[in-house]
C-alpha cells in the first residue's frame, strides 16, 4: 500500500465546487480546493501493478507539479467534455520527473526520467492509429481502448497512477532520460516546456510578427521563453497581473508588459489600429498583434486575444479553455482559432499508411518539430533558460490542501510553479 491523491468524481461535488468556484469573491476558489467539495483525498491505496505487454516501468516520482488544469478539474471548472476520456478513481499528476524501480534497455534501473503523459498507441499496444503514424500522437483517437484504462494522459487514468502518489507505471514510449546537469526543479518543467514547443509550432509564428501572450502564469512564461527560442518572432507583448510575472517576462525577452486593464490601449499604441468600445463587453481593436496566445484558460483571457488581433490573425488556445466567450471577433475579423493539446511525439516506424487530407493538414501544423518530438528541445531549453526559482513550493502529500490553495493563487503569492514531493512525509 502506499500514500496517494485520489480523486473521485460526483455530480454533486462537481456542481457544487462549480458553483463555489463561479461566485470569485475573495479567495472562495482555494477555498473550494481546501473543503469537503473537493473530489480529492488522501488515501491509502495498492501500488498499480505493470500492465501485460512488457516495456513497461515502475517510477517513484521526484517532483510531481501542481498544472493550472489539475486546478480547473478541482473547482469545477473543466468541461464534462473530459469525463468520457477518463477512468476513476484516479492518481493526478501529469508532470512528473521521476526514478525508474525496474531496468529497462537502454535506461537501467535507478534513471531519472520525465513523463511524457500522453497514453497513446504506443504504449495502449494494437495497431497506430493515423495520428500516432505521423507523429501526432496528442490527438491520438484510442485514448479510451487498449491494455490500460481509459485515460487521456497519465495522471487520468486508473491503471497507471500518477504523480501524486508514492508510485506510478510508465511504458519505455513515454520515459525522457534527463541528463545529470539538469536537477529536478528543472526537470519537472520539461513537460509543460514540451508543450509550450508544441503550442508555438502550431502557431507558425511569421518572422517579424507582433506577438500577443494573454496571461504570465508557467504557460505562458514557457511559451514566451519557446517564442524566442524557436521562432523569428518580432515584439512579444503580455499581458500579466502580477509585479513577479512582469520582471520574469521582461527577463525571457518580453517587448513589453502589460496590466490587463491598460491591454487594449496599450496594444493599439504598439500594433496600430482603432479601439472600439461597445456598449456592453471588453474594447476591441481594429487592427492589433498578428498572433495570440492564450495561456490563461479563463473565458476572459480567450476573449481579451480574440479582440486584440488583427483581422486575419491566429489566436492559439495553449490553457485548457474554461468558461463562456463571444465568438463573434473569430466570425467578423476572419480569425484562425487554433487549439493546442499536450506535446507531438516521434513518429511510429514500421507503418505506413496512404496519406489523408486530415493527415496533411497536421503536418501542415505541426511544420518545423524535430523529428524525435518536442521534449528534447524542452530538455535543452530547461537546461539553459533562466528558471531558477520557478519552482519555489514544495510539499509533501500529507499538506495537500495547502499546496493546492498555493497553486489556486500561485500569482498574488509570487509562485510560478508549485509542486509535491511525493516521498516526503
Amino acid at each position: 500500500m502506499m500514500p496517494a491523491l485520489e480523486y473521485r468524481q460526483s455530480t454533486p461535488r462537481f456542481l457544487a465546487a462549480r458553483g463555489a468556484s463561479s461566485t470569485k469573491l475573495g479567495g472562495r476558489m482555494s477555498g473550494v480546493l481546501a473543503s469537503n467539495v473537493a473530489p480529492l483525498r488522501l488515501v491509502h491505496r495498492a501500488e498499480p501493478s505493470l500492465p501485460s505487454g512488457g516495456d513497461w516501468v515502475r517510477l517513484r516520482p521526484l517532483l510531481s507539479g501542481i498544472c493550472g488544469s489539475d486546478v480547473s478539474l478541482l473547482t469545477g471548472r473543466s468541461s464534462p467534455y473530459f469525463g468520457a476520456v477518463v477512468s476513476m478513481p484516479f492518481v493526478p499528476g501529469h508532470e512528473v520527473v521521476a526514478e525508474t524501480l525496474d531496468d529497462l534497455p537502454g535506461l537501467p534501473k535507478g534513471s531519472r526520467v520525465v513523463v511524457d503523459p500522453v497514453l497513446s498507441c504506443a504504449v495502449r499496444g494494437g495497431e497506430p492509429c493515423r495520428w500516432c503514424v505521423a507523429g501526432q500522437h496528442s490527438r491520438c483517437d484510442r485514448v479510451t481502448a487498449g491494455r490500460v484504462s481509459a485515460g487521456l494522459q497519465t495522471g487520468y487514468c486508473t491503471d497507471t497512477g500518477g504523480g501524486w502518489g508514492r508510485q506510478m507505471v510508465a511504458h519505455a514510449a513515454q520515459l525522457h532520460a534527463v541528463p545529470d546537469t539538469l536537477d529536478d526543479r528543472r526537470a519537472v518543467l520539461v513537460e509543460p516546456l514540451s508543450c509550450a514547443v508544441h503550442s508555438v509550432r502550431r502557431a507558425q509564428v511569421p518572422e517579424g510578427a507582433a506577438v500577443l501572450i494573454v496571461g504570465a502564469g508557467t504557460v505562458g512564461l514557457l511559451t514566451l521563453l519557446a517564442l524566442r527560442a524557436l521562432t523569428k518572432a518580432g515584439p512579444i507583448y503580455v499581458v500579466a497581473k502580477h509585479a513577479h510575472q512582469h520582471a520574469r517576462a521582461r527577463e525571457l525577452g518580453a517587448t513589453e508588459v502589460f496590466q490587463p486593464s491598460r491591454a487594449a490601449r496599450a496594444v493599439r499604441r504598439a500594433c496600430g489600429g482603432t479601439l472600439e468600445q461597445p456598449m456592453i463587453g471588453g474594447d476591441f481593436l481594429l487592427g492589433g498583434a498578428d498572433v495570440a496566445f492564450e495561456c490563461t484558460g479563463a473565458g476572459a483571457g480567450l476573449d481579451m486575444a480574440l479582440r486584440l488581433v488583427r483581422a486575419g490573425g491566429t489566436v492559439l488556445l495553449s490553457g485548457m479553455p474554461s468558461g463562456g466567450v463571444d465568438l463573434t471577433p473569430v466570425w467578423f475579423r476572419e480569425l484562425n482559432l487554433v487549439g493546442s493539446y499536450a506535446s507531438s511525439g516521434r513518429p511510429a516506424t514500421g507503418t505506413t499508411t496512404e496519406t489523408t487530407t486530415a493527415e496533411a493538414a497536421a503536418d501542415e501544423q505541426g511544420a518545423g518539430e524535430p523529428a524525435g518530438g518536442t521534449f528534447a528541445e524542452a530538455m535543452a531549453l530547461a537546461a539553459e533558460a533562466p528558471l531558477d526559482g520557478y519552482v519555489d513550493a514544495v510539499y509533501p502529500l500529507s499538506r495537500w490542501r495547502e499546496a493546492l490553495g498555493h497553486a489556486a493563487k500561485a500569482g498574488q503569492l509570487g509562485a510560478v510553479k508549485v509542486a509535491f514531493d511525493p516521498s516526503r512525509n
